[in-house]
């Protein structure tokens, strides 16, 4: 049966050479994108600008602020972990000139209970309940605690010197309070410590995929952002604020809110909004004597679907809302860094036909088995770009190795190597479910705190006062 001239066999053979052809282009740029920012990184090496200094982790933890801090940690149904990370917090961080200050709702008792428990009589602990029901938006409930930080500094007369952000789940490094301040008090406007996905015993392929992730982002990716000028995207963890330039951001905003309610990415946008107002934004990458990075740590999500909503949560708001919610910056290498930011939904696309030509090659050498057909035959061109595209995956492997290795050992390097093809499905997975809910936001649905639960805190594997891991 032909169609046009041509049998199934050879449509099936030009469907899969244009497929090739395109997701082959596709696949290059990408990681031409991803050798820049390797090259760069490498020169910074050499030239010993991304060198990781060293810091007495036992002194600095227990040395003075230059100022007032107040730490917000916004909640919704995290009874589960709170009490872990609030009594973490406070024995980690020895200082008096700190105040923590806990969002909850209303209609969250179980989380108010247990952040109540967790308090211990220490008068730094402030549990601020939000009076709207929730979960409205970590925006909102982190607009609330501002509010609650103005009221404290009108009541005692004395400004704070920066706001800190970490979330309920994390697992804090007792030293990263101090750096965090000594980088404020030097002139930065914004400030991020690296952030450490722990590997999950109980889930080596799920749950620990996001350990290369954050090892290659904030071991590399940051440093590289950092040392160009460009705006840093904060990780809604482990980062900080100047007091002045949270109030400009407020002030800027409806309401005098520094942070914008219909916002996914409330973090991630924290960041960019600060260096795009003209701010400082320094990357505090260091490590203790110990020999471990100084670092926000948390388990993250295990179980597939909850990986994917986290992740289509990303997506949605960092590559679709982002484009019409902060633009593109100003200068070549702001509009590099925020196009490489919003590659997912591309990239998603990518690897689905790339996929789908694996598929495809195995039905056809199926048939070819058969004797129905013949092999296709590929242009030189074509040959030389699956070359160019091996080449590159081979190098974008042995990053990913080296980075996961050197905080978590060589067995998980090799792991992180072997969840490439599980990262991609989760990718795809979570590029199509954004698209989709971004679509649903255009036509008018809104937007909810559709965080994942979180069960398992670091902290109780940890002794109190700890950074390791």
């Amino acid at each position: 049966m032909t169609f046009l001239g041509f049998d199934v066999w050879q449509w099936l053979a030009l469907v899969q050479h244009e497929m090739l052809l395109f997701a082959g282009v596709f696949f290059l740029i990408g990681a031409a994108d991803d050798l820049a920012v390797d090259l760069v990184w490498v020169w910074l090496k050499l030239t010993g600008r991304a060198n990781t200094r060293t810091v007495d982790r036992g002194a600095t933890q227990i040395s003075e602020l230059h100022g007032p801090a107040a730490i917000f940690i916004p909640a919704w149904h995290e009874a589960s972990v709170i009490g872990d990370t609030i009594r973490h917090a406070l024995s980690g961080w020895p200082q008096s000139n700190l105040r923590l200050y806990i969002g909850c709702y209303k209609n969250d008792a179980a989380t108010i209970s247990a952040a109540m428990a967790a308090a211990q009589g220490d008068a730094r602990l402030r549990i601020v309940i939000h009076s709207q029901a929730g979960p409205s938006t970590k925006a909102d409930c982190l607009n609330r605690l501002y509010e609650a930080m103005c009221d404290d500094e009108r009541r005692i007369g004395v400004p704070f010197s920066m706001t800190v952000f970490h979330d309920a789940e994390d697992l804090v490094d007792p030293a990263g309070l101090v750096l965090l301040d000594q980088a404020i008090f030097e002139g930065a406007d914004f400030a991020q410590l690296p952030v450490e996905a722990l590997p999950q015993a109980q889930s080596r392929w799920l749950g620990s995929h996001y350990c290369e992730e954050f090892a290659e982002a904030h071991g590399k990716a940051m440093v590289v952002r950092d040392a160009l000028g460009a705006g840093l995207p904060a990780a809604g963890v482990g980062c900080a604020v100047s007091r002045a330039a949270l109030h400009g951001l407020a002030a800027r905003r409806a309401g005098a809110k520094p942070f914008r309610e219909d916002s996914l990415t409330e973090d991630y946008e924290l960041g960019l909004a600060v260096a795009q107002s003209g701010g400082k934004c320094s990357f505090v990458r260091a490590r203790g004597n110990d020999g471990l990075l100084i670092a926000t740590r948390a388990y993250f999500p295990a179980r597939l679907d909850e990986i994917v909503r986290q992740k289509t949560r990303w997506v949605h708001g960092i590559a679709l809302q982002g484009w019409d919610r902060i633009g593109w910056g100003n200068g070549l290498i702001e509009t590099w860094m925020r196009a490489r930011d919003r590659r997912g939904p591309m990239t998603a696309f990518v690897l689905l036909l790339g996929y789908a030509l694996i598929v495809l090659t195995a039905l056809g050498w199926g048939a070819i088995s058969m004797g129905y057909g013949e092999p296709v035959v590929l242009s030189p061109a074509l040959k030389w770009l699956l070359i160019a595209n091996f080449v590159a995956f081979v190098w974008r492997a042995t990053f990913r190795f080296a980075f996961t290795a050197r905080e978590f050992g060589i067995g998980e390097g090799f792991r992180a190597i072997l969840r490439i093809p599980l990262t991609n499905i989760v990718s795809i997975m979570a590029g199509r479910r954004a698209v989709f809910a971004y679509a649903k936001t255009l036509m008018g649905s809104a937007i909810v705190w559709d965080k994942t639960p979180h069960t398992t805190h670091p902290a109780r594997m940890v002794p109190a006062g700890s950074g390791s891991q």
